[in-house]
C-alpha cells in the first residue's frame, strides 16, 4: 500500500481519470455501433461528423491511439458512403 501522501493522491486521481476515460470510451463505442446499424443514408451522413468528433477527442486525450482513431474514421466513412 502507498505510504507517501503524493502516492495516495496519485492513486485517487488515477482512479478518477480511469473512470472518466471508460465513460467517454463507452459513449463513443455506442455511438459507433449506432452509426454502423443505421440503414438510412441521410441519417448516417448527419451523424458521421458527430461520431468523428467524439473519436478525435478520444485520440487527443490519448484514451485511444491516434492510428486506431484514423482506422475507425476511415471505416465509418466507407460504411456511410456504401449505404444505398
Amino acid at each position: 500500500m502507498a505510504n507517501h501522501q503524493s502516492a495516495k493522491k496519485r492513486i485517487r486521481s488515477d482512479n478518477a481519470k480511469r473512470l472518466r476515460n471508460r465513460y467517454y470510451a463507452k459513449t463513443t463505442r455506442n455511438a459507433v455501433k449506432r452509426l454502423r446499424n443505421t440503414q438510412e443514408k441521410s441519417e448516417a451522413q448527419e451523424n458521421l461528423p458527430r461520431v468523428v468528433s467524439l473519436i478525435d477527442r478520444l485520440a487527443k486525450k490519448s484514451v485511444i491511439h491516434k492510428n486506431k482513431a484514423a482506422n475507425l474514421k476511415s471505416s465509418l466513412t466507407k460504411h456511410v458512403n456504401s449505404i444505398q
